[in-house]
Order: C-alpha cells, then structure tokens, then sequence
C-alpha cells in the first residue's frame, strides 16, 4: 500500500500535485487544518495561504511528504 500524505490522507504525488496549484493548496490546506481541530492554524491558513505559507508547504512536502507545521496550534 502506498504511503499516506497529509491532504485528506492521498498519496504522495497526488499531494504534491495539490500543493503545486495555489488555490488547491490554500483550501487543502485549511480544511485539513479544521478537519483536525486545528482552528487557529486553519485561520492562519486561510489568511495567508497565498503567500509564504503556500511556498513552504510546497518545499516541506516534496522534502518531508507532509505540509508546513510551524507548532500545534
């Protein structure tokens, strides 16, 4: 079985290809953040999901295969 990555639990290149598309990895992004109760990230994400937040999640998942987390908020 292929290895689960963080957008809803796809695979590793399906991740990547959403994380590559701005507007993917923005509401991607955030969903998941709420999905997991994560509300203040989710905030953040959805504030600045264009900017910074979309390149490091980009860099983090092709290096790590899992999106940016800057603390467990």
């Amino acid at each position: 079985m292929a290895n689960k990555s963080d957008y809803f639990g796809l695979g590793y290149i399906v991740s990547v290809i959403l994380a590559i598309i701005p507007f993917t990895a923005w509401v991607c992004g955030f969903l998941t953040r709420f999905m997991e109760g994560k509300i203040v990230a989710g905030l953040i994400r959805l504030i600045f999901g264009f900017t910074i937040v979309w390149i490091l999640d980009l860099i983090f998942m092709i290096v790590s295969k899992h999106i940016f987390r800057l603390i467990n908020l």
